[in-house]
């Protein structure tokens, strides 16, 4: 299996939503953002697969030794073999590749946050950096586009939050800023309890709007100059905000389900924004 291959499975087997935007892409592009994304699969499930928060350490450590081989043209595992190629034509800055990693060791020393500002650094680190990256795979002129790329990671994020409420309470996590819950008195044993009531379900219209608000905001940046480069970021921010939809629609019982689109549904987003822009 070449590296390529390897990254490929990866994005796949994920199921996740990022993967029917890549298929739209170009040769160069779809190899490049499919292998930051394995990256990221694969440094995320160091978290999420090892129960021994040490061995996580030490994973995570193994995992930024091998981004600094892959800057020495050195690397040994696939996903940095494809990404050593990728680097030959996209500029990936090291560091950005390490705050992706410093993102997923938060979840190693942080289960709560006490407000939106102190969760904004994590999801900085593991949404927002990652939508900057994919700014320079997909292309741009002008540099306002950054700035639609990192809100737009950070709505990206946020919408995971969402969606994720009781995956993440069973492991332990509530990404639910501590005084918003506080605000819709909702408590932090109703979420690892998973208790649904009216108070809980205004609480999640609240992180639906905001989502929302972000996801407007960073569409609003996008410079009409780079719209056609950045339509795969556009196809994603589709597919989720019909994610927002379908969630609020149900009810946001995001406690004891996982609500998402149908793989055919994500095509049709794709390929409809993809006609579109």
């Amino acid at each position: 299996m070449t590296p390529d291959e390897y990254c490929q499975q990866r994005a796949a087997a994920s199921g996740s939503s990022f993967y029917y935007s890549f298929l739209f892409l170009e040769p160069p592009r779809r190899r490049a953002i499919t292998a930051l994304y394995a990256f990221c699969r694969e440094v995320d499930d160091v978290v999420d697969e090892c129960p021994d928060p040490q061995l996580a350490r030490v994973k995570l450590a193994w995992w930024r030794n091998e981004v600094a081989a892959l800057y020495l043209g050195q690397p040994t595992h696939p996903v940095t073999q494809a990404l050593q190629i990728t680097l030959k034509t996209f500029w990936l800055p090291q560091e950005q590749l390490l705050e992706i990693i410093d993102g997923m060791e938060m979840d190693l020393d942080q289960t709560r946050y006490s407000d939106f500002k102190a969760l904004h650094l994590y999801c900085y680190r593991v949404a927002s950096v990652v939508g900057l990256l994919a700014a320079e795979i997909f292309g741009y002129q002008d540099r306002r586009t950054l700035k639609y790329a990192h809100d737009l990671g950070l709505a990206f994020q946020l919408t995971n939050i969402i969606r994720d409420v009781g995956e993440d309470a069973r492991r332990g996590r509530v990404y639910l800023p501590l005084d918003e819950l506080r605000r819709f008195e909702v408590s932090l044993d109703d979420i690892l309890a998973a208790r649904y009531s009216d108070n809980f379900r205004r609480l999640m219209e609240f992180q639906i709007e905001r989502a929302e608000h972000t996801y407007a905001l960073a569409l609003a940046q996008l410079p009409q100059s780079d719209r056609k480069a950045q339509r795969a970021g556009l196809m994603m921010a589709a597919i989720y905000r019909s994610l927002l939809t379908e969630i609020k629609r149900d009810g946001c019982r995001v406690l004891d389900r996982r609500i998402a689109l149908t793989p055919l549904r994500k095509l049709w987003l794709a390929w409809h924004t993809w006609l579109r822009r």
